[in-house]
């Protein structure tokens, strides 16, 4: 029993047989091992309820003193999906001409980036993800947010999953700066644009780079 004065509810956890909790974990696995980064875009729509399941999923996740220091602006109208391309397009193009060092250069290479980011008009939808340094109660009063970087990184690792699992994909991205979102979108100075979500079906014929993810044994240790 907590030993401090706030208010508390019973845990629901479902424990499972170590048999099953291997089959869970690897089931969990196999499924989200088939993610990939989209590049190619169809402009097939689908129902916004399962963007807003993502989004209700996203927001369980683990932050900070409970203070959940992100907002969410979902974009489906077609000209503020071009007016964020040509934003996004004009920091990108400063990125690659002039901002990114070779060795950057080099390791984006086999990705086969450029300037061009057409998806951000072809997607039907487009999230983008804020996070607040501080935020507002309803007197107005303003209010630090803690670990806000690591609580918004974890809601959109959960929003990512939860649309792999709903059968769309996805793509990060994150032009920088992208102070123009805050402009664009009508979102107060407090919120600072953590990452541009791309959302949709993938084009018919997309193709993804050939590229693999490290073993266990490279990136885990078991002391």
């Amino acid at each position: 029993m907590s030993e401090n004065n706030a208010e508390t509810v019973p845990l629901q956890f479902n424990e499972q047989s170590h048999e099953d909790m291997c089959v869970s974990a690897q089931a969990f696995y196999q499924a989200v091992k088939t993610r990939r980064s989209v590049r190619d875009f169809s402009d097939r729509s689908f129902p916004r309820e399962v963007i807003e399941q993502a989004l209700l999923a996203a927001g369980t996740a683990p932050n900070g003193a409970n203070m959940q220091p992100w907002h969410f602006v979902v974009v489906e109208n077609t000209d503020v999906k071009r007016e964020i391309r040509e934003a996004a397009e004009r920091e990108e193009r400063e990125f690659y001409e002039r901002r990114a060092s070779e060795e950057w250069l080099e390791a984006l290479a086999p990705l086969g980036t450029d300037a061009h980011k057409p998806f951000l008009e072809t997607a039907p939808y487009l999230i983008a993800i804020f996070s607040k340094k501080f935020s507002f109660d309803e007197q107005g009063e303003r209010h630090k947010n803690y670990y806000t970087s690591e609580s918004v990184g974890i809601a959109c690792g959960f929003l990512i999953a939860a649309l792999h699992q709903a059968g769309v994909a996805t793509l990060t991205h994150t032009p920088s700066p992208m102070k123009f979102l805050n402009g664009i979108l009508q979102r107060p100075d407090n919120e600072r644009p953590f990452l541009l979500l791309v959302v949709g079906y993938p084009a018919e014929h997309a193709t993804v780079p050939d590229i693999e993810k490290f073993p266990l044994e490279a990136t885990t240790s078991f002391i």
